[in-house]
């Protein structure tokens, strides 16, 4: 596949990094000569240096022979136009833009259209940053849920502790536990390292663990691997920009929110905004404040500003003040794994969240969803098997049978019920009610247009998995 990509920032240099590898011709533009060049000495890929929406920087980069435009440069204006000259100059067939303002998301299904703002796929990282959020706090003690399937599924993070029923014994053990529940570990890291999870692979105490199950049985799971952490009522959130006030809104309801923002201005219109969260002026690692907020009492305190050294000193100082755990927002990748852990249980990448937001558009075959794991290193995918027994490597097909890659897991199936036999919308949103999980073992069969969650060890085996769920008219078993 033949792919632009404007703007050579962390998110456009991550995913050109990305992508490289997956037999994939990559143009990079950028303004910054310097930039692009350090990019072109460590990855094979071309580089256009100028405004990424202008029509002969466009040619340059051969707009028109692109299959997809994928505009991530830090302004929204450029990202559109990019968009736009691309569609009427070069008829690019598939066009994503990064988009960031809230002025322009709070009106995208009136402006992003193909007569309007020709964008195909809109891409917000604090809206998907937020969402992330939101269900770290729905359950607490993750350190990553990942839905699938309309939400049906959920694939879920947790890290094992002493304590833990499962801690010390054999993964077969965890039906005997849970006789009424099914669920599959997906892959488990120790030491950062990954193992393969079989029937005898025992627990350790601080295994990262990926675990899948029907969403309505994750604090289950959860109950089994370590001790269930209550419920989180108190919430502190430092930073009021477009994340933390949109945490804020969905919060509010059903929690306790406090909110602390450095600007007077912003934190008066928040005050407006925010309907039962207090809302307080000042600096999140002021000592003096935080004791008058009582952060000794607090079950959260998420650090959301745009500042990455404030958000980890302010964290780090209301974990030692008592707050029971800490959600750090860290926009450079390479402190994420330097301060999770001790005073940050929580390290949240914007990055990540975008690049699997990009990876769903740019996959073959029909990948519907995509999350990047482990910095890139590993990911979770949702396939739908398309074809018959004839033209498909997987349908009709028990699960050990099928010849997957390396260290790829096959972890559930959402099997969809059928909307044509609905006669209005009212019944289809019945009928996909009734759709089937299913937890996948060896004897499992794929049907058509089964939904596959799949966990991928290693990503370089991506473009195997594509292979795999693209039928084919010669295929023949």
């Amino acid at each position: 596949m033949k792919i632009i990509i404007l703007g050579a920032g962390q998110v456009g240099a991550t995913l050109a990094e990305n992508l490289v590898g997956e037999q994939n011709e990559i143009t990079i533009i950028d303004a910054n000569a310097q930039v692009l060049r350090e990019l072109q000495d460590r990855l094979d890929l071309r580089i256009v240096e100028g405004h990424g929406s202008h029509p002969n920087i466009l040619k340059q980069a051969c707009a028109e022979d692109a299959d997809m435009l994928i505009a991530v440069s830090n302004s929204d204006e450029t990202n559109m136009m990019a968009c736009q000259v691309a569609h009427t100059l070069f008829k690019t067939p598939t066009k994503i833009a990064r988009i960031r303002s809230e002025d322009y998301l709070n009106f995208q299904e009136q402006l992003f259209k193909p007569q309007d703002i020709p964008v195909d796929h809109l891409i917000a990282p604090e809206q998907l940053v937020t969402q992330s959020i939101r269900r770290l706090i729905d359950y607490p003690g993750a350190l990553q849920v990942m839905e699938f399937a309309d939400g049906k599924v959920s694939l879920v993070a947790v890290k094992a502790y002493y304590g833990g029923l499962l801690v010390g014994h054999a993964l077969s053990t965890l039906r005997e536990h849970m006789p009424n529940v099914d669920t599959r570990v997906a892959a488990i890291y120790r030491q950062g390292k990954p193992i393969r999870p079989l029937g005898t692979t025992v627990i350790e105490a601080d295994d990262e663990v990926f675990f899948i199950a029907a969403t309505k049985h994750i604090r289950a799971v959860m109950s089994e691997l370590q001790k269930l952490e209550s419920s989180y009522k108190r919430i502190i959130i430092a930073g009021g920009g477009l994340i933390g006030a949109g945490l804020a809104k969905q919060l509010e309801e059903r929690h306790n929110v406090k909110l602390i923002e450095r600007s007077a201005q912003r934190t008066e219109q928040l005050a407006s905004q925010l309907n039962h969260t207090l809302v307080f002026q000042g600096d999140a690692s002021d000592h003096e404040l935080l004791s008058e907020e009582h952060i000794e009492q607090a079950d959260v305190f998420i650090a959301v500003t745009n500042d990455d050294e404030a958000n980890i000193m302010s964290a780090m100082l209301a974990k030692r003040m008592g707050a029971k755990k800490t959600m750090v927002l860290i926009q450079r990748g390479a402190y994420v794994d330097m301060v999770q852990g001790g005073e940050i249980d929580i390290a949240i990448s914007p990055q990540q969240a975008t690049i699997s937001a990009l990876l769903t558009h740019v996959r073959k075959g029909d990948i519907v969803n995509v999350y990047s794991l482990r910095r890139g290193a590993a990911e979770a995918i949702e396939a739908v098997a398309h074809g018959d027994e004839k033209t498909s490597k997987v349908i009709g097909r028990q699960i050990k049978d099928i010849k997957l890659p390396p260290g790829a897991t096959i972890g559930a199936i959402v099997r969809k019920a059928d909307p044509l036999l609905a006669h209005s919308n009212k019944m289809i949103e019945s009928i996909a009610q009734k759709d089937e999980v299913l937890i996948a073992h060896s004897d499992t069969v794929i049907q058509p247009d089964d939904h596959v969650i799949l966990f991928l060890v290693d990503k370089k085996y991506v473009r195997d998995v594509e292979k795999l769920f693209q039928p084919s008219a010669f295929f023949f078993g």
